[in-house]
């Protein structure tokens, strides 16, 4: 390798050691320290993700977790939510339990598309929005989400009863 050629891949590898740097907030100035940094920031983003599912405790090795994400829409004068869920396997009561989870956040369902049969995939495309100014400012995405996980948790272990 040439003069030039070195440089260049270490001039390389400083920006992406620094890029690194940036991503994981890292304070370290040498290469090792970096990498352990960074090597801590992964698995605390694997601890992250891997904490959600074990909320919903344990389920049979049948029952797969489910998907559920939701989004905040803006709704004439209000903040609305978007909600996703979907499983590959539904339960009894599973779509009354997340409706419900809905009306005790004081969300109104505007519009939603069903698939559910037991014994069969669980789908549920909602839009929902609160049903007063004052419930708007207290419910966000973090609280609908995990309200429907509970729901999701409450019909799974009532199943397995």
């Amino acid at each position: 390798m040439s003069g030039k050629d070195q440089k260049k891949a270490t001039t390389a590898l400083e920006e992406k050691l620094e890029l690194l740097r940036d991503v994981t907030k890292s304070s370290a100035a040498n290469e090792t320290s970096i990498l352990v940094d960074a090597s801590k920031y992964i698995k605390e983003l694997k601890d992250k993700v891997s904490q959600e599912p074990e909320q919903l405790g344990s389920t049979s090795s049948s029952m797969p977790m489910p998907r559920v994400s939701v989004s905040s829409v803006e709704l004439e004068k209000k903040i609305g939510f978007r909600i996703n869920v979907s499983m590959e396997k539904s339960q009894p009561e599973l779509l009354t339990s997340v409706l419900e989870a809905f009306e005790e956040l004081g969300l109104d369902v505007l519009d939603a598309d069903v698939s559910c049969a037991d014994d069969t995939a669980f789908r549920l495309e909602a839009l929902g929005s609160s049903q007063s100014e004052a419930a708007e400012t207290s419910v966000d995405e973090q609280m609908v989400r995990h309200a429907v996980l509970q729901a999701i948790k409450k019909c799974i272990d009532g199943s397995s009863i």
